[in-house]
């Protein structure tokens, strides 16, 4: 028996707000072309664009995000005053995926593929993983806090947690995944190789902000610790030949609230071309 052919294989997506859009060019070359994964994980934007895959639907990250990038309702200084989200809850979460573009549920909860996605428990400091079945309301929660980035979107209560970005706890959930048993990985990035996260020059600001969560205020200092050494174990499993990563071939140099729409198919155009190129590589990967 081939044990390599047995194991199972996952979607893993980092997040990186609109740098997502390089994610959603990969996706959708791998969906034309047929390719399917056992289990997907995503965090933050890789979370809330990584779900189409599941659900199967080609193009409509782009398609929404071109569409409303310039809504005040959708992401905007107005909406975080009047709501306290900079990207607005109820317009992201409710009027776009039920009213202005479906999502298409039957499909993502009739697809056996396993979606996984993570949100920072603001107590513990630790990433709490939250596998989605139905593509619905609970599910939405936790979309949304795994996408909630600190300072401009407010705390996420759902399953008795209060979370907030899944990537200030864990940026690419590759280990979480290992966990699970998926042991033959394709890694999506959103910044290129070499790329160095530098402590955040906001920490003061957040530490007050937060000041009631002194977990959440340590995940928050050591994040890009955490993130140079994720990146340098994937580093290290790709050149092993464990697994397959695809990343931008440079910094993508797009704004993570991004209100132009050409620089959004722009970031996209790039993933699709990193993901045909490596077409080949990607079926002899999956298929040996």
């Amino acid at each position: 028996m081939n044990t390599e052919k047995n194991k199972k294989t996952a979607l893993i997506m980092e997040g990186g707000a609109m740098r997502g859009l390089f994610t959603c060019g990969v996706m959708d070359v791998l969906l034309e072309n047929g390719i399917t994964f056992d289990g997907g994980a995503g965090i933050s934007a890789g979370a809330v664009f990584g779900c189409n895959y599941k659900s199967k639907q080609i193009g409509r990250p782009l398609r929404y995000n071109t569409r409303f990038c310039r809504d005040w309702r959708y992401c905007s200084i107005r909406s975080l005053i009047t709501t306290g989200d900079l990207y607005g809850a109820d317009f992201c979460y409710y009027t776009v995926p039920y009213e202005l573009d479906v999502f298409d549920r039957k499909t993502f909860s009739e697809n056996p593929m396993e979606f996984y996605i993570g949100a920072i428990d603001v107590h513990t400091g630790k990433c709490v993983y939250h596998k989605c079945e139905k593509g619905e309301r609970e599910d939405d929660l936790w979309m949304r806090a795994s996408a909630s980035m600190p300072l401009v979107s407010r705390i996420v209560e759902v399953d008795g947690y209060q979370l907030l970005d899944g990537g200030i706890a864990d940026s690419i959930p590759y280990r979480f995944m290992k966990e699970q048993g998926y042991e033959k990985d394709i890694v999506i990035l959103t910044q290129p190789l070499g790329y160095v996260k530098k402590k955040n020059s906001l920490l003061p600001l957040m530490k007050l902000l937060y000041s009631k969560y002194p977990k959440l205020i340590e995940a928050l200092a050591t994040r890009h610790e955490r993130y140079n050494r994720e990146t340098e174990e994937v580093r290290q499993d790709e050149l092993a030949g464990k697994i397959l990563v695809i990343r931008p071939p440079e910094v993508l140099k797009i704004g993570k609230t991004e209100k132009d729409p050409e620089e959004l198919r722009r970031v996209y155009q790039i993933g699709r071309r990193e993901a045909e190129k490596r077409l080949n590589e990607i079926r002899e990967f999956l298929n040996r």
